[in-house]
């Protein structure tokens, strides 16, 4: 009997499931990349000198040119995560952020202010996955009836799911137990992919749309600028990505790199670097840039950067390893395979990079980060931008939470049921053990709070901390 053919295995699973045969043809091309031994590890001594690179800082939100152009722009949520791992089974943007308002309520806040102000259509696009497309488009129709995009254009479009990978057997993996498991996102360079199946890209050109700006649901910093729109538009930049400086917290990060090869920029994730370069990876100052993800598209030159690969462009592959069953580590393990939407930067000549401030990148990926968003750290503004309060100086603080405790959201939400404390003074908060917080708590300085009694304690109203030592007025004579 001949040995099953993974690949036609993959290409009818992938049929039956749906899959256009472009994402058939970039899956298997993966996974032949894979099977050869690529895992796109990008070793340090490929790498050169970054060069220098325009300043967030320097640019001017009134340029001229932006006023053009953002009449014909578009902006992408990517919209896709469930935010599993704080305990969350739908849209992590559907969690409250701030004020008792969701990430999607601020989004189309933020939308709507910005349409009013310049006078534009600015279609707003959510990349959904398969897990919260219907919850999302819900929430919006529940929370905001009649909001929507001109000229009929979808609020939303649905980015692709591909077979997990058995390590065992090379083939899709299969699990009875559940066999939605079986499937997994293909990582947010599926975006690349999506607007060419979807005919979203063709459509958008036809309708005269030039510029995309495109960024993550759970990271609020990331408001429309219109200084930077008029930089790329000005300059003709292709591909735009935002940068900011490397902190302690970021150190796994992907970070900004130039390749000698080509001389052009490029995206080093983690999982790119070669395991005896790990501790060189993670140093801030020799790789003192890193990705935030919001970037900024030309449709015109993304279109004609696709079709000089035939739809396929050849991304850097990100090999993750993983169980079937998150939960569940006896279960057979796998591999994802998947792409980072940043890593597109190396497929444009011209391409460039952006060196922002740190409250442009405010993303939400653990209950440490949503603790500093709905903080005192933060504020909403007028327009709904969320920002570091100015009086705040430095980067956000440290925050470390006893996963035991608050790393699922209901727990979080019983231990700060009388809301988050003051933390704009905050270096860093370590909590370990089961500690409920007060009201209007001022934590200050460096905090770490340990309690390991198995009952849990509470932290009384009002409560300022490290609680300020008094010392004794010395005596005269």
């Amino acid at each position: 009997m001949a040995a099953p053919n993974p690949e036609r295995i993959i290409r009818e699973r992938m049929t039956a499931d749906g899959a256009p045969s472009l994402i058939v043809e970039a899956f298997l091309d993966n996974m032949r990349r894979w099977n050869a031994g690529d895992l796109g590890v990008i070793p340090g001594a490929t790498l050169g000198d970054l060069g220098p690179l325009t300043r967030f800082e320097d640019l001017d939100e009134s340029d001229a040119s932006a006023e053009e152009a953002i009449r014909h722009t578009v902006v992408i949520k990517l919209n896709g995560g469930l935010g599993t791992s704080m305990g969350l089974e739908q849209a992590k943007s559907l969690m409250v952020a701030k004020n008792g308002l969701s990430f999607l309520d601020i989004i189309v806040q933020q939308i709507d202010a910005l349409r009013t102000r310049c006078r534009a259509p600015l279609p707003l696009l959510l990349m959904n996955s398969f897990s919260t497309d219907a919850d999302s488009l819900a929430a919006i129709e529940k929370h905001h009836p009649g909001f929507g995009n001109p000229g009929g254009l979808p609020l939303a479009f649905c980015q692709h799911r591909v077979p997990k990978l058995d390590i065992a057997t090379r083939g899709p993996v299969r699990w009875a137990e559940n066999p939605a498991l079986e499937w997994c996102p293909p990582g947010h360079a599926d975006i690349y992919y999506a607007l060419q199946t979807t005919g979203l890209l063709e459509r958008l050109l036809a309708e005269g749309f030039r510029y995309a700006f495109v960024s993550n649901a759970d990271n609020l910093g990331a408001l429309l600028h219109l200084g930077i729109l008029g930089h790329i538009a000005r300059r003709r930049t292709p591909f735009l990505m935002e940068v900011t400086a490397r902190t302690d917290s970021d150190r796994k990060g992907g970070h900004l790199a130039r390749s000698q090869k080509s001389g052009r920029l490029l995206l080093r994730e983690s999982a790119q670097c070669p395991d005896d370069e790990a501790d060189a990876f993670q140093d801030i100052r020799t790789y003192s840039l890193f990705n935030t993800n919001n970037l900024w598209l030309n449709l015109e030159a993304l279109r004609d950067m696709l079709e000089a690969t035939n739809g396929l462009p050849q991304l850097p592959l990100i090999v993750n390893r993983k169980t079937v069953d998150p939960t569940r580590p006896d279960s057979p393990a796998v591999v994802q395979l998947e792409a980072a939407m940043g890593s597109a930067i190396a497929c444009f000549e011209g391409a460039d990079a952006l060196v922002v401030p740190r409250f442009r990148f405010a993303p939400v990926k653990t209950t440490d980060d949503l603790l500093a968003i709905r903080s005192d750290l933060y504020r909403l503004g007028s327009e709904h931008q969320v920002t570091l309060d100015p009086q705040r100086v430095g980067p956000p603080p440290d925050i470390q939470l006893d996963p035991r405790f608050y790393k699922n959201i209901t727990d979080f939400e019983q231990r700060f049921a009388k809301g988050a404390p003051s933390l704009l003074h905050c270096d860093s908060l370590r909590v370990d053990g089961d500690i409920h917080f007060g009201a209007g708590i001022r934590i200050e300085g460096d905090v770490h709070l340990s309690h390991p009694a198995d009952t849990p304690t509470h932290l009384a109203d009002g409560l300022r901390l490290p609680i300020p030592v008094v010392q004794d007025t010395p005596h005269s004579g």
